[in-house]
């Protein structure tokens, strides 16, 4: 019954965390369908609703920075989980795509430094502050 107020509630958070991590000099990229940035931002608008709840992000320095970042974090929990009203954060070339050739991981961006966080109901200012502390460490 609440669920089109918690996907709400979350996709706003993840475009506040979209806009915070694509200005971060830490950050060599994001992805966000409803950011500037996102290849296919206008489609993405026509098309959809919200930006999603899901933001993809890749520190720079690699699988290092990666694993730096997220064991930082102190709200956002480490998971393969996606759609929590927790936040959650993974790392799919070591989890949910593993299995997959290096090859087939490249044609499908899955690069070693690449982060999933699937964004929850927390306050979106609260996220940024654990996402910015999880930087200082990289």
């Amino acid at each position: 019954e609440t669920l089109s107020l918690r996907v709400k509630a979350m996709t706003e958070n993840a475009a506040k965390i979209a806009d915070f991590l694509a200005g971060h000099p830490k950050i060599e990229s994001i992805s966000y369908p409803f950011h500037p940035s996102h290849p296919q931002y206008e489609l993405a608008k026509r098309q959809m609703g919200g930006g999603s709840t899901l933001v993809a992000l890749t520190p720079k320095g690699g699988k290092q920075a990666a694993f730096a970042l997220a064991d930082a974090l102190a709200i956002i929990a480490i998971s393969n989980n996606l759609g929590d009203a927790k936040s959650i954060i993974s790392h799919p070339a070591t989890t949910t795509h593993q299995r997959f050739t290096p090859e087939e991981k490249v044609e499908m961006d899955i690069t070693e430094g690449l982060l999933r966080l699937s964004v929850g109901l927390e306050d979106a200012d609260d996220l940024i502050a654990d996402l910015s502390f999880g930087l200082d460490q990289v």
